[in-house]
C-alpha cells in the first residue's frame, strides 16, 4: 500500500465498512467523502455499479455560510431533496473510513431532515 500509516489505516476502515454496506436499487448507499476544503455525497447502487444521484458543496447550489459544518447539513438536505424526486426514501449510510462525527454525521443528519430514512 502507497501512502503513510495514517492513510493505510483510513484505507482499512473503510474496506471493512464496505465488506459489510451493500446497495441496491431499492435501498442505495450513501457515500460521503470527506476532502479539507468540500464534502461530497452520493447515492450508488452496488448491483449495478452505477451512482444514481450526487450533490457536493462545490457545486454551488449550497446557500453560502461560513461554516463547514452548515454547508455538509445543506448537502445532506440537497441529497435527499433529489432522492426523493427519484422516488428514493430509504438508503444504508456509508461513512467510508471517517468517524460517525463532525461534517460526517451533519451528512447524514441533514439527509434525515430532508427526509430520508438511514
Amino acid at each position: 500500500m502507497k501512502g503513510g500509516l495514517k492513510r493505510q489505516k483510513h484505507l482499512k476502515r473503510k474496506r471493512r465498512t464496505r465488506a459489510k454496506v451493500k446497495g441496491t436499487s431499492k435501498r442505495p448507499r450513501l457515500s460521503v467523502y470527506r476532502s479539507n476544503r468540500y464534502i461530497f455525497a452520493q447515492l450508488i447502487d452496488d448491483e449495478k455499479g452505477t451512482t444514481l444521484v450526487s450533490v457536493s458543496e462545490k457545486e454551488g447550489k449550497t446557500k453560502t455560510t461560513s461554516k463547514k459544518m452548515e454547508k455538509a447539513g445543506q448537502v445532506g438536505e440537497k441529497l435527499a431533496e433529489k432522492a426523493l424526486k427519484m422516488k428514493i426514501k430509504t438508503v444504508v449510510f456509508d461513512k467510508g473510513g471517517y468517524r460517525y462525527h463532525g461534517r460526517v454525521k451533519q451528512v447524514a443528519e441533514g439527509a434525515r431532515k430532508g427526509g430520508l430514512k438511514l
